[in-house]
């Protein structure tokens, strides 16, 4: 007989039973890249849980799982989704993306133990390589599903180690023929809340637990990649350098100093590539990572462009070139207003904030209603092993979760996906 878990589950004790996956003991934190060892087993302890739960589980063509819960047996249509993501930034916190996947299954548990007869079916989805760590593709299974990255491309990205996605996928059980727009899915779904730690400092500074989201700032990823000409550390002369180094050293300055000038804005170089990387040797090329934020997607553009300039004068002042390459761009995201609207009144002391950081949700907003929810983190710092939940608020944020999710599932929109009962702008 499957054991059921207990009706008092808190998120806490969840994310106690996957805390020792992925560990990374050269950077701290957590690496749990899609598809490497840590994430498939988060993805098989997540699997296991909700068939605690007594959860149907499948896992769709573009490798997202699903949960269903639908004890009333109703037609997979207009349903309200919740879930996250499993994988993480190398050396992460052990809150990004599981803290959403462990608040669903709270809730669930919550809403069984309330005995709900749901007028909705409600599932619970892990999306895979929400991060782009592996790929540098941020949001990809949602993205593809969405059909706003082309599974070609998709299929074609190639790892650190030279694998494709492709190749990747298919050892995974996928089929990369399959990957793609998933338009059935998609037509499944009434509405998407996802819950998040929070990547800020919004709700130290309010004193508060919980806060919906307004919307992601628009933010997108480059590459500069300077090319100059390898050579010998030892022998080569400093007059006759074409040292690719010093233009990108030169450059990441730059970012710094542009950035600054932008009110508002956030200019990132978080990874720097020398080839062939030898401590000896003069790079022949150094391949820079740039991400840039703004509220206004017009001036990340032009960010970028002065950026990219300032970036050719440091190439020309050492002989070598450069080029710039769009890795991906995601435009600003207002969530739905009539969706944020009922969370507000189902939580109506939970402020509203914007965050800087890309999720799932910004992605589906094209397609369908969504929503955030964010937890505070004591410490206001993300993508590291400094990130924080206490556990009163992890539980204060499952809670919050499950009274939202009660409402939506036993409210019936007319038509589907309209939200018809507040549609004004609650900021």
């Amino acid at each position: 007989m499957t054991e059921t878990p207990s009706q008092t589950t808190s998120v806490s004790g969840l994310l106690a039973e996957i805390a020792r996956i992925g560990t990374d003991s050269a950077r701290g934190g957590y690496s749990r890249p899609v598809y490497s060892a840590a994430e498939l087993e988060l993805r098989e302890w997540f699997t296991a849980s909700a068939r605690q739960r007594s959860l149907e589980i499948e896992e769709d063509r573009n490798g997202i799982i699903w949960a269903w819960w639908n004890p009333s047996g109703l037609p997979l249509a207009d349903a309200v989704v919740t879930g996250s993501h499993l994988d993480s930034v190398p050396g992460g916190g052990a809150f990004d993306g599981p803290l959403g996947v462990a608040s669903a299954l709270a809730a669930i548990d919550a809403l069984q133990a309330a005995d709900l007869r749901p007028t909705r079916p409600l599932a619970l989805a892990v999306f895979p390589e929400e991060e782009g760590s592996r790929y540098g593709l941020a949001c990809l299974g949602s993205q593809l599903m969405t059909g706003a990255v082309t599974p070609e491309r998709a299929a074609a990205l190639v790892d650190a180690d030279g694998t494709t996605f492709a190749d990747l996928a298919a050892r995974n059980g996928l089929d990369p023929r399959g990957i793609g727009r998933d338009d059935e899915r998609l037509s499944q779904i009434g509405c998407f809340v996802e819950l998040h730690v929070e990547q800020g400092r919004g709700l130290i500074d309010q004193g508060r637990a919980i806060a919906i989201g307004s919307s992601i700032l628009g933010h997108g990823r480059w590459r500069l990649s300077f090319s100059g000409q390898g050579n010998h550390a030892g022998t080569t002369l400093m007059n006759g350098r074409r040292d690719p180094m010093l233009a990108a050293a030169a450059s990441v300055l730059d970012v710094r100093r542009l950035g600054r000038a932008v009110e508002g804005a956030r200019a990132t170089v978080g990874k720097l590539d020398p080839i062939p990387g030898g401590s000896n040797v003069i790079a022949s090329r150094v391949d820079v990572w740039l991400d840039v934020r703004h509220e206004d997607d017009a001036v990340v553009a032009a960010l970028v462009t002065d950026i990219a300039a300032a970036a050719r004068e440091h190439a020309a002042a050492e002989g070598c070139a450069v080029t710039l390459t769009e890795a991906s761009m995601s435009p600003r995201v207002d969530f739905h207003p009539g969706l944020r609207g009922r969370l507000s009144t189902i939580l109506p002391d939970a402020p509203i904030l914007p965050t800087g950081a890309g999720h799932d949700a910004g992605v589906l907003k094209e397609e369908i209603p969504t929503a955030m929810l964010f937890v505070r983190n004591p410490t206001g710092i993300s993508h590291s092993p400094d990130e924080y939940v206490e556990d009163p608020d992890a539980d204060a944020g499952g809670h919050a979760l499950a009274t939202v999710l009660a409402d939506l599932i036993t409210y019936t929109t007319s038509p589907p996906q309209h939200f018809p009962l507040i549609e004004s702008d609650p900021t």
